[in-house]
């Protein structure tokens, strides 16, 4: 079943962490992470948009890919980026470092989309989950207020608009373990999803 969403790839991180290496092509099980990612989403999206800064990077892939609108290094503008390239009223957003994203958990996230809601997100014991989230385009004139005030948190333009939050315990049932919280930000991450992927 498809879902009239488009599904939107943050691919615009620094990647300090992995000394400027990318992260989306770090391949897990015998794949890049963005391949991962994006054999998910076609199967649950007909639109499907990469948010990239380097997107010659990316021409391998046959992809939408747009760019930030606003100059500001933030997961704050790729959102903006992706919901404004959106031509579905929701967008469900992940970043491109999470190897385990399961169908499961997406398709009960975007089974809270509502046209009364304007931001669908898991909250986990240590918060929110912000890049594993749906936001509508309702969104866009809220955050397009904090980013020319360089107001950059997330969460920050939540207060204007309109957030359903779904706990982490009912997620945990359709994702045991919630893996697919997991982000690959560290080369120890990357040890670690070796380790799981392997079943050590």
């Amino acid at each position: 079943m498809r879902y009239p969403c488009t599904g939107v790839i943050l691919a615009g991180g620094l990647n300090t962490r992995f000394s400027g290496r990318n992260k989306a092509f770090i391949e897990i099980g015998g794949a890049p992470i963005l391949d991962r990612i994006l054999a998910l989403f076609r199967e649950i999206f007909d639109e499907i948009v990469l948010v990239a800064n380097d997107p010659l990077q990316y021409l391998d892939w046959d992809l939408q890919i747009v760019t930030d609108i606003f100059p500001l290094r933030s997961s704050l503008t790729g959102i903006h980026a992706g919901l404004v390239a959106a031509s579905r009223p929701h967008a469900f957003f992940s970043s491109c470092d999470a190897p385990f994203l399961k169908k499961a958990l997406v398709v009960h996230i975007l089974g809270g989309i509502d046209p009364k809601i304007d931001v669908v997100i898991p909250q986990v014991t240590l918060g929110l989950e912000p890049l594993c989230a749906v936001y509508s385009k309702a969104c866009i004139k809220p955050i397009e207020r904090n980013l020319s005030n360089n107001r950059l948190k997330i969460q920050g333009f939540f207060p204007d608009v309109r957030v359903k939050k779904i706990p982490g315990e009912v997620l945990d049932r359709t994702d045991p373990g919630l893996t697919s919280f997991f982000n690959v930000n560290t080369p120890e991450d990357l040890e670690r999803a070796r380790a799981m992927i392997n079943g050590d």
